[in-house]
């Protein structure tokens, strides 16, 4: 997953039926406008995806779909499920069955919140040993706790020259720096999940981008991937950095069942059925949601961004 470009990793949702079964269909549609929307690869199977409301069977089905509709684009997929590290070997070994290109270890799978770094790091190591050659990545996922994963442990693991992604959740710019200067030279990426200093973390020297803003409009997360660089673009860079930043909280409260109701005002056929148990779109929230909605295309209006037609 690393490239010498900037790329944008989305974290793909789920789309359901009525019922609550999941729309296949409406995953393939969705797996398509991510692609030509410019993303460089995908997350599937991830907090986004509902990943925990998923039974096993489900979760390797979403996974197939994704890799079937992504146009050879490179998918990763969450696999540290289960209660012992030979559980959680046995389902990465099941996810990297399916064609995915890494399999994604949840840093708060490894170890519980009470435990130190150091039972972290040595059960990481117990796990790339269970499961082979598989490439393996991180995800600081917040749910049911985030575990953050230092510098010095990056490090280590990517000196395996096993663990070659990590999706970071720890909101601090110098953190991030930290990281990407303890994973020089290795074939790992790290991808930002933190819009707030979204650009500074490009120019640090992140991989790319992989946030739920790109489950509104991915084609503004990838703009901001291949552009965030160009002085001849510095006003239109900041105008979407202040964007992402003043929108920030409306885009996660009632997610991820809002990014489906965003995605419907674009025309985009997606039930706003949501497994989570994240509380009801409130006439604010969707009120919200419309000026985000009006707000993202006067943006539109200034910044030349590829237009995507749902």
């Amino acid at each position: 997953m690393t490239t010498t470009k900037k790329g944008f990793i989305p974290v793909m949702l789920t789309p359901f039926h009525e019922d609550g079964e999941i729309d296949f269909e409406g995953l393939g549609r969705l797996t398509e406008l991510y692609v030509e929307a410019g993303a460089s690869g995908l997350f599937a199977n991830c907090l986004s995806s509902e990943m925990f409301e998923l039974t096993e069977n489900e979760r390797l089905q979403v996974i197939k779909q994704t890799i079937k509709s992504a146009s050879g684009l490179p998918v990763v997929a969450t696999g540290s499920f289960g209660k012992s590290l030979q559980e959680q070997a046995d389902f990465v070994k099941k996810v990297y069955d399916t064609g995915a290109d890494a399999v994604i270890v949840l840093a708060n799978a490894m170890a519980e919140s009470q435990e130190s770094d150091e039972v972290f790091e040595d059960k990481m190591m117990q796990l790339l040993s269970l499961t082979k050659e598989i490439p393996l990545g991180l995800y600081e996922c917040p749910v049911p706790y985030k575990r953050l994963v230092s510098a010095d442990i990056l490090s280590r693991l990517s000196r395996t020259g096993r663990v070659i992604y990590h999706k970071d959740t720890c909101l601090d710019i110098e953190q991030i720096k930290a990281k990407i200067k303890a994973t020089e030279g290795q074939n790992f990426g790290l991808y930002d999940a933190y819009m707030v200093h979204a650009v500074d973390s490009l120019k640090a020297g992140s991989a790319g981008l992989s946030c739920i803003q790109g489950n509104y409009f991915p084609e503004l997360i990838v703009w901001l991937c291949d552009n965030y660089n160009r002085e001849e673009l510095s006003a239109e860079i900041q105008k979407v950095q202040d964007f992402l930043v003043k929108q920030m909280d409306v885009m996660h409260h009632v997610y991820p069942t809002v990014s489906k109701l965003f995605l419907q005002k674009r025309n985009f056929p997606i039930s706003t059925f949501t497994r989570r148990n994240v509380g009801k779109i409130s006439p604010s929230v969707a009120n919200d949601i419309e000026t985000l909605y009006l707000e993202y295309k006067d943006l539109q209006d200034t910044i030349p961004l590829q237009e995507i037609v749902c």
